[in-house]
C-alpha cells in the first residue's frame, strides 16, 4: 500500500474500505463502507454480491443459471446465447432476419408478424385481417366455426360440402358440390344424375296405332323422389317424328320409366335415336 505509506493513520481512514460489521465476511451480504462509515452501493459476502446503484461490466461477463430483472425493464444491447428459456419478452421492433429453429408461441395475447417465410407451420388459431397478393394452399382451407365469405374464387378442381352463392361464384373447370343452394333461401340441389339409353327397334316397342310407346331405362344414381327430365334426339329427323309428347319418372331406385306420343309416326314404327336424361334431386 504505496499510498498510505506516508500517511499517518488516522488521516487515511477515508482512503480505506471495510465491512459494515466488525466480523469480517460471512454469508450475509454486508454494505461496504469507508473507514469514515460512509456507506457505498456495494454489498459483499461469501455467497453474493449485490449493487444498489448501476452495475457496469466492461469486459465479457459469465453467469452460471440466470439473468433476471426483478422488476422494471432490462435493456440488452447484443445478446448472444446458445440456450436460453424466457418466460415473458416485450421485443418492440426486429429490423433483421430472425431464424427460430423450431417454435414461436405467444403464450396470451396476439403475436404480430409484418411478413414471414415458413416453410411448414402449424397453426391452432389465426386472425387473418387482409391477404392483397396471391395465396396457394396446398390442399384445404377449413372455417371450424362462422362463414367464410368469398369475393371471387377460381380453381380448377373443388370439392365443397355446401355452397350458398349470392353474388356469384367463377368455376374454371370442375367443381364437386355436395349440396347446392339456389338463391338467398333455396331451393337446394341435393344430387344430380345423367344418363342415355339407345332408343332403337331392338331395345324399344314398336308404336301402336295410337302412336304411343313406352318402356323402362336405367338411370345410375337416381331414386323415386327424383324430378326425372330427359329429350329424344330421334325428335324431327327424316326417320322420326315432328311431333313429340314425353314424360319420364323414377319407379325404383336407378330405374327410369318413359311414356311416349308421337302422333305422326306410322304405328309399327321406331324413330331410331338415343334417349338422354338428367334426375334432380331436390330439398325446400
Amino acid at each position: 500500500m504505496p499510498t498510505l505509506g506516508t500517511q499517518n493513520i488516522s488521516t487515511s481512514y477515508p482512503q480505506l474500505l471495510k465491512t459494515f460489521g466488525t466480523g469480517g465476511l460471512d454469508g450475509n451480504l454486508q454494505v461496504i463502507t469507508d473507514g469514515d462509515n460512509t456507506s457505498s452501493a456495494l454489498s459483499l459476502s461469501t455467497t453474493g454480491v449485490k449493487s444498489t446503484g448501476t452495475f457496469a461490466v466492461d469486459g465479457a461477463a459469465t453467469f452460471g443459471s440466470n439473468l433476471t430483472a426483478s422488476t422494471g425493464t432490462a435493456t440488452i444491447g447484443t445478446l448472444s446465447a446458445s440456450t436460453a428459456t424466457i418466460s415473458t419478452a416485450t421485443i418492440p421492433l426486429q429490423l433483421g432476419a430472425v431464424t427460430f429453429g423450431s417454435s414461436v408461441t405467444a403464450s396470451t395475447g396476439t403475436t404480430t408478424i409484418g411478413t414471414a417465410s415458413v416453410g411448414t407451420a402449424t397453426i391452432s388459431t389465426a386472425t387473418i385481417p387482409n391477404i392483397i397478393g396471391a395465396v396457394t394452399f396446398a390442399s384445404s382451407i377449413t372455417a371450424s366455426t362462422g362463414t367464410n365469405t368469398l369475393g371471387t374464387i377460381s380453381v380448377n378442381s373443388a370439392t365443397i360440402g355446401t355452397i350458398s352463392t349470392l353474388n356469384g361464384l367463377s368455376v374454371t373447370t370442375t367443381a364437386t358440390v355436395g349440396t347446392l343452394e339456389i338463391g338467398a333461401t333455396g331451393p337446394s340441389i341435393t344430387n344430380a344424375s345423367y344418363g342415355t339409353a339407345a332408343f332403337t327397334a331392338a331395345t324399344v316397342a314398336a308404336y301402336n296405332a295410337g302412336g304411343t310407346t313406352n318402356g323402362t331405362v336405367a338411370l345410375t344414381g337416381s331414386q323415386v323422389s327424383d324430378i326425372v327430365i330427359g329429350t329424344l334426339n330421334s325428335l324431327g329427323s327424316a326417320t322420326g317424328s315432328s311431333g313429340l309428347i314425353i314424360g319420364f319418372h323414377c319407379i325404383a331406385n336407378n330405374v327410369v320409366r318413359y311414356s311416349i306420343t308421337n302422333p305422326t309416326t306410322t304405328a309399327g314404327t321406331v324413330p331410331a335415336g338415343t334417349l338422354h336424361m338428367t334426375a334432380l334431386r331436390v330439398i325446400p
